[in-house]
């Protein structure tokens, strides 16, 4: 293993408004709170698949830290 961890950034972009009950709790289980808020959190198959499901209201980056 390196010895580097892996983290994503991840930008609320889109309000969760209007969407489905499942799709507004991801987004505040990721730590999202209010519109361009930036919360950093580990790599994870978990996290890949919570963001992979609410896509379309964040933009995510790769960072090592």
């Amino acid at each position: 293993m390196s010895g580097k961890e892996r983290y994503l950034k991840i930008t609320l972009v889109r309000s969760p408004i209007g969407y489905a009950k499942d799709q507004k709790a991801t987004v505040r289980a990721l730590g999202l709170r209010r519109m361009h808020q930036t919360v950093l959190q580990a790599d994870t198959p978990t996290i890949r698949g919570m963001v992979a499901k609410i896509q379309h209201l964040v933009r995510v980056e790769e960072v090592e830290g």
